[in-house]
């Protein structure tokens, strides 16, 4: 054969007899980085490939003088170059991974993965986030389709967390605000580096009536809906014959303002009462000073109907009339909000942690794992067979118990990596 083929047949036959030695020095350069942090030399990796492709492609034959001088020489030395040279770039490539690879990587470092910085807002001195939606809300396999109104909250919608989260609590708090808002039946969300969420969600099941406490009933009647009402808020029904107290289902209002207020014009904002029995605002003329962004949707006042959950004894009195006057009543001062508030201030956490069969928790008291002692965190409820306040130190703890304890964040990794 002529030169040029004797080559290119070399090139072939390096290709084929060097893929074995180029994936044995690819793992081995890339564990011996990986572990003792050392690089395999060029001359190791030379002698390594050349023995594996004698095994596997005869190739150690060619330190024979007669196979080198024969007329396939070429082709064979050829052969010889290519299998070096793809064992030495696998090595490189498995060195690399070597070197780039965590040396300790674990369930819980996966599941604390964060936000990247490049994503994160700084407002009035805390780190922000806003969740973005990306793609399409798919549906949840066993549910019918989600509406497309409730598509496009979830795609429109305003999510914004604090960015210290470890992303799967964000992933959780961003699942419980869309069921909470959107009065979802089943969500899944998935998170990444970057603030993008994939969402797949299951429409409402039940729609009113799974709001309705037990013992009650949902009566509706016309009334002045005032600004700012809420799902949830208690209010009083005044009407001729009757007062009757309840929590607020569904609301409807126009948004209209009385003559002469001197109230600029405000978008309408309704509560459906049917199947999406959500809060929400539709579309009117543009405000010419916009309140600011509420919480939770509310009603923008006006005329409209009103939903409330009362007593089965005072239901058939107010069905009786058409017409009531609404009544905000105060909830008070949320004094566990104080607390929340005050232990934040001082670098305080709360966190939920489960107890797990065979760990230094199992089978023991609260006292004799000297929890606050040993860990700096103090429970604060435990649950064994029913949730106890404050539990003493003579508390036993099982698998499957959980805890809620408080403490600094560093307090409660190393608490809770000790109980998992």
């Amino acid at each position: 054969m002529s030169l040029p083929v004797e080559i290119v047949f070399g090139i072939y036959l390096g290709v084929i007899t060097g893929i074995v030695p180029a994936l044995v020095a690819g793992v081995l350069g890339f564990v011996f980085k990986y572990v003792t942090d050392v690089t395999i030399p060029g001359l190791g990796v030379v002698v390594l490939s050349l023995a594996i492709a004698g095994i596997n492609g005869g190739l150690l034959a060619l330190n024979d003088e007669t196979i080198r001088s024969s007329e396939r020489a070429p082709a064979v030395l050829t052969a010889i170059v290519v299998v070096l040279m793809l064992s030495m770039y696998a090595h490189a490539q498995g060195d690399r991974l070597g070197a780039s690879v965590p040396k300790r990587i674990s369930l819980r470092q996966l599941r604390d993965r964060t936000l990247s910085t490049d994503v994160i807002e700084l407002v009035g001195g805390r780190g922000r986030v806003s969740v973005e939606v990306t793609g399409e809300v798919s549906d949840m396999e066993g549910y019918p389709p989600l509406p497309a109104e409730t598509r496009r909250a979830i795609l429109d919608g305003d999510w914004t967390f604090p960015a210290h989260l470890p992303l799967a609590e964000l992933e959780e708090r961003f699942g419980e605000r869309l069921r909470t808002e959107l009065d979802l039946a089943d969500v899944s969300v998935r998170i990444d580096e970057q603030a993008r969420a994939t969402v797949a969600a299951a429409p409402p099941t039940g729609a009113l009536s799974k709001r309705v406490p037990a013992g009650r009933r949902a009566v509706s009647l016309s009334a002045l809906v005032p600004t700012g009402l809420a799902r949830g808020d208690l209010v009083r029904v005044v009407t001729p014959d009757h007062d009757v107290e309840g929590a607020v289902l569904a609301a409807r209002s126009s948004g209209k303002a009385e003559p002469g207020a001197g109230a600029a014009p405000i978008p309408d904002s309704t509560v459906d009462e049917g199947a999406a029995d959500d809060l929400r605002t539709d579309g009117g003329e543009e405000a010419v000073a916009a309140p600011p962004a509420a919480t939770a949707p509310t009603t923008t006042g006006g005329e409209g109907r009103v939903t409330v959950a009362v007593d089965r004894s005072e239901a058939t009195a107010l069905l009786r009339a058409d017409r009531g006057r609404v009544l905000v009543l105060s909830r008070g001062t949320r004094r566990e909000y104080e607390l929340t508030a005050l232990l934040r201030r001082t670098g305080k956490r709360f966190r939920r942690v489960s107890v797990v069969a065979g760990g230094p928790l199992d089978g023991h008291t609260i006292g004799e794992v000297e929890v606050r002692e040993a860990y700096d965190v103090a429970v604060l409820a435990a649950r064994h067979e029913s949730w106890t306040i404050a539990p003493s130190g003579s508390q036993p703890l099982s698998a499957g118990d959980e805890l809620f304890v408080v403490g600094s964040r560093d307090a409660l990794d190393r608490f809770e990596e000790v109980a998992a």
